[in-house]
C-alpha cells in the first residue's frame, strides 16, 4: 500500500388524442427526474392511499425519522505522500440514519461517501482503483405507474408482499456484476486515465490511472462512470470528492481544518416491510413510467430522503465564526436550490459568499442570487458562511425546489455556538488573480471551432442529443432545427448527423484549440440538462431563451426559432466550470481550449437516467500534426 497520510476527521464539534396522456403530462412527468414539473403528487403528510405505506406506516415526510438526529459525518481525507495511491471499492453496509437498519452499497475504502482526496497542483498521482465488491448490485429497481402514484415514496409492495398494481421489477438490475470504471470528473487527464465507459472491470481486476493535477486549485470529484449503468452504480455509492490546492488558494488564509467541510448532497429511496411499512434500509431506485403511444416511456428517479455526506438529516454544531463548505450535487436527477433558513423561516443567504465553482476560484466573492443557489448533478460551489453573524441561531440547508409535495425541503441543520469566537478570518475582496474572463476576440480568439447540439424531445417522448451539421438547405424532412441568428438575422438551418454512443465519432479537435460548444434545447417542455464535457474546463458565453417552434411528430422546428432574449448569468456563473445547466427553449454557449490530454473522450447529460439511455457520445482531441493524417467523416462538424 502507498505511504499516504489518513486522517479521520469526525464531526468538527462532536401530438394526437389517441395518446393515453396529454403531452404535457408526459413532459411532466418526464422532468421528474431533474424535479422542475411535479406531476399528481400527494401534497399531505399521511401516505398516499394504496400506496406501499400501509396501514401502520409512520405517518408524514419524515417516515417515522427524528430530523436532525445524527451528526454530520465528514468524509476521511487521505493526502498522498508519495505519487502512488491504492483505492479499494467494495461491498459494505452504513448507516442512513441512526434510526433505520443498515443499508447494504457499494463504496470506496468502505465509505459513502468515499474518503476526501487531497492533492497539490503539480504533483502527479498514480492512482489504482482496486475493483474488490462482492455479490450484485445491492438495489431495488422498480417501474411504477405516474401519475398515479407519486413515485417518490418509499416501498413498492402491499401488505402481502407483491409488488403494488403496475410497480414492475425492472429486469435485469438485480443480476448486475460488478462492474465499474472510475472517472475523475473535471480533470483534464489524457483519455487512456479518463475512465472510458466500455473499459469497466470486474473483481479481482485494477485500473490504472494517472492524474497530473495541472490544474488550479478546486474541487473535483470521482465517480463509477461504467457503460449504460452509471445511475444504478453511482446510486450504490460510488463516489468521492477530491481537492487540488495551489499556493494561490494558500494565499487566502481561507478556513480549514475542522472548518473546510465537504457536503456531498444526493437523494436516496428505501423499501419498506410490507405488512407495517416500516423502512428495511434496503436503497430502492424507483422511477415513474408514463403510458405514451401504447408503451411505457420510463421517467427519471427522485427520492423522498435527502443524505448530506451520507446521512439523512444531519446537524452539524459549529463555532461562531466563518465556515469553508465544497458543495457537490451526487444526485442523479434532482436539482437543488439552496437556501440558509433560521426556524422563523427567514433566509440568511446574506452570511454567504460564493468563491468558487467547478473549475476552480472566482475572481472576487460572489453573493448568492435572488431565490438561492442553484445546484444541478455534478455542479460543485465553493462557499464561505460567516456564523459570527447567526450566534445562538438554528439554522437550515433547504431546497426551495421541494417546499412543496412529499419531499422534505430540509436538507441539514447548523447548530451556532452562543459564544463569539476571536476569527482572524477577513473575507478578501480579491480571490484569483489568475482568473480571465473569456471574451470572444480577446481570450478567445477568432479562429476557433463551433460545436451544434441539439437537446430534443423524440416522437417516443424520450430525450436525446443530437450532434449536428450546418447545411445550406432545409429539404423538409425530420432532423432539422433552424434559428434566426439573433446577430446576422441570417436564417441557420441544422441537420441532425449522429445521436447514439456508438454512432460514428464526429467531433475531432485540436490539442491547445479554443472551441465553442452550443447547447439548444428545442423541446417544449420535459427535463432539462445539465451538461458535462470532459477533459477542458469553460467559461459561458452566453445564455439566450426563446419560444421553440419544435414540433414532436414531425421532429423538426415548424419554423425558424426567433425572438431570443438574454438571460444573464448570476456573478458566480462567470466562473470556470465543466457542467452547464441547459433549460427547455434555451441556447446556452460554452467556451474551452482543449489541452491538458489527447483521446478519445466523451460529452453527456449528467443525469444518470438521461446518460445511460443515450444523452452520451464520444469526442477526440489529438495533436494536430498527427490530424492532417486521420480521414474520418467528422469534416463537417469540427477540424
Amino acid at each position: 500500500m502507498a505511504d499516504h497520510e489518513a486522517e479521520h476527521e469526525g464531526n468538527p464539534r462532536s401530438e394526437v388524442t389517441r395518446r393515453t396522456l396529454t403531452t404535457g403530462a408526459l413532459f411532466g412527468a418526464l422532468a421528474i427526474g431533474t424535479n422542475i414539473f411535479r406531476i399528481a403528487e400527494a401534497s399531505s403528510a399521511a401516505a398516499p392511499a394504496g400506496s406501499a405505506a400501509g396501514a401502520g406506516a409512520p405517518a408524514g415526510p419524515h417516515w417515522g425519522l427524528t430530523k436532525f438526529l445524527d451528526p454530520l459525518r465528514v468524509p476521511p481525507v487521505i493526502r498522498p505522500r508519495e505519487r502512488d495511491l491504492e483505492v479499494r471499492t467494495s461491498r459494505t453496509e452504513v448507516r442512513l440514519h441512526s434510526q433505520l437498519p443498515p443499508t447494504a452499497v457499494w463504496a470506496f475504502n468502505g465509505q459513502f461517501p468515499g474518503p476526501t482526496i487531497d492533492v497539490r497542483s503539480g504533483r502527479p498521482l498514480r492512482v489504482e482503483w482496486i475493483n474488490d465488491i462482492d455479490g450484485h448490485m445491492p438495489l431495488v429497481a422498480v417501474q411504477a405507474p405516474a401519475p398515479a402514484n407519486p413515485t417518490n415514496s418509499p416501498g413498492y409492495r402491499d401488505t402481502s408482499g407483491a409488488p403494488l398494481t403496475n410497480h414492475t421489477i425492472i429486469e435485469g438490475v438485480a443480476e448486475l456484476p460488478p462492474w465499474t470504471v472510475t472517472h475523475l470528473h473535471g480533470a483534464p487527464n489524457d483519455g487512456g486515465s479518463d475512465g472510458w465507459p466500455h473499459n469497466g472491470m470486474l473483481k479481482g481486476s485494477s485500473q490504472l490511472v494517472q492524474y497530473r493535477n495541472r490544474q488550479p486549485s478546486t474541487a473535483l470529484f470521482y465517480h463509477d462512470h461504467a457503460m449504460a449503468i452509471t445511475r444504478y452504480t453511482i446510486h450504490t455509492g460510488l463516489t468521492g470528492m477530491y481537492l487540488i490546492r495551489d499556493d494561490e488558494e494558500n494565499a487566502l488564509g481561507l478556513p480549514s481544518g475542522p472548518r473546510e467541510i465537504p457536503l456531498l448532497l444526493c437523494d436516496r429511496n428505501l423499501d419498506t416491510v410490507p405488512a407495517t411499512g416500516e423502512l428495511t434500509g434496503q436503497l430502492l431506485f424507483k422511477i415513474p413510467a408514463v403510458p405514451y403511444d401504447g408503451a411505457l416511456v420510463p421517467a427519471g428517479f427522485t427520492g423522498p430522503f435527502n443524505t448530506v455526506n451520507g446521512t439523512i438529516w444531519p446537524h452539524l454544531d459549529v463555532q461562531a465564526q466563518w465556515y469553508r463548505f465544497r458543495l457537490l450535487n451526487v444526485s442523479n436527477g434532482r436539482i437543488y436550490t439552496l437556501n440558509l433558513v433560521d426556524d422563523t423561516g427567514q433566509v440568511h443567504n446574506d452570511a454567504i459568499s460564493v468563491i468558487g465553482t467547478d473549475g476552480g476560484l472566482l475572481p472576487a466573492p460572489a453573493p448568492v442570487p435572488a431565490g438561492g443557489l442553484n445546484l444541478a448533478p455534478a455542479e460543485r460551489l465553493d462557499v464561505l458562511v460567516d456564523f459570527s453573524r447567526l450566534k445562538s441561531m438554528n439554522l437550515r440547508l433547504t431546497d426551495a425546489r421541494t417546499a412543496a409535495g412529499p419531499t422534505e425541503p430540509d436538507l441539514m441543520q447548523f447548530r451556532v455556538a452562543n459564544r463569539s469566537v476571536n476569527d482572524a478570518f477577513k473575507l478578501p475582496a480579491k480571490l484569483s488573480p489568475s482568473y480571465v474572463r473569456v471574451v470572444p476576440g480577446s481570450v478567445l480568439p477568432a479562429d476557433h471551432d463551433e460545436v451544434w447540439v441539439g437537446l430534443v424531445m423524440s416522437k417516443k417522448g424520450h430525450p436525446e442529443m443530437w450532434e449536428l451539421d450546418e447545411v445550406d438547405t432545409d429539404m423538409g424532412d425530420r432532423g432539422v432545427i433552424q434559428i434566426v441568428d439573433p446577430v446576422s438575422g441570417a436564417i441557420r438551418t441544422f441537420r441532425k448527423r449522429d445521436s447514439m454512443f456508438d454512432d460514428t465519432v464526429g467531433i475531432y479537435i485540436n490539442h491547445g484549440r479554443w472551441a465553442v460548444w452550443n447547447f439548444i434545447h428545442v423541446g417544449p417542455l420535459g427535463p432539462v440538462h445539465p451538461m458535462h464535457i470532459h477533459l477542458a474546463r469553460f467559461q459561458a458565453l452566453f445564455r439566450r431563451n426563446f419560444t421553440t417552434t419544435w414540433d414532436l411528430p414531425t421532429e423538426r422546428t415548424t419554423k425558424p426559432i426567433s425572438g431570443f432574449t438574454a438571460d444573464p448569468l448570476a456573478k458566480h456563473e462567470e466562473g470556470w466550470k465543466d457542467t452547464f445547466l441547459v433549460n427547455r427553449g434555451q441556447w446556452v454557449a460554452v467556451a474551452g481550449k482543449f489541452e491538458g490530454g489527447t483521446g478519445e473522450y466523451v460529452y453527456h447529460c449528467h443525469v444518470g437516467d438521461h446518460e445511460d439511455d443515450g444523452m452520451m457520445r464520444p469526442f477526440v482531441v489529438h495533436p494536430p500534426e498527427v490530424a492532417k493524417f486521420h480521414e474520418h467523416s467528422g469534416d463537417g462538424m469540427v477540424m
